[in-house]
């Protein structure tokens, strides 16, 4: 019912900055939360950052100071901002949203980011 596409993944140098959109096909204001995750091979997937329906955000200590999500109500688009990447930022980076009214979550089918050293 909510589709979720991710753009702006790539391959990029150590120190670089890349910036990822999830176009939603319904409109961001009906979502409690959205936020990005991550999954590198071998490894679980993890949050990267969040964003609540007031504008919270909240990052892990990976990642803070470096990646910034934002929002564009008007566009139904959801950005991360990602500064100063590392080899270690490399993984699939997926959007999630989850809907206010029914509680339920719906994942895009994620971007490749690729940090070389």
């Amino acid at each position: 019912q909510v589709q979720l596409v991710e753009s702006g993944g790539g391959l990029v140098q150590a120190g670089g900055s890349l910036r990822l959109s999830c176009a939603s096909s319904k409109s961001i204001l009906s979502t409690n939360v959205m936020g990005w995750y991550r999954q590198a091979p071998g490894k679980q997937r993890e949050l990267v950052a969040l964003i609540t329906s007031d504008g919270t955000t909240n990052y892990p200590d990976s990642v803070k100071g470096r990646f910034t999500i934002s929002r564009d109500n008007s566009k139904n688009t959801v950005y991360l901002q990602m500064n100063s990447l590392k080899p270690e930022d490399t993984a699939v980076y997926y959007c999630n949203a989850n809907m206010r009214l029914t509680g339920r979550t719906y994942w895009g089918q994620g971007t490749q980011v690729t940090v070389s050293s």
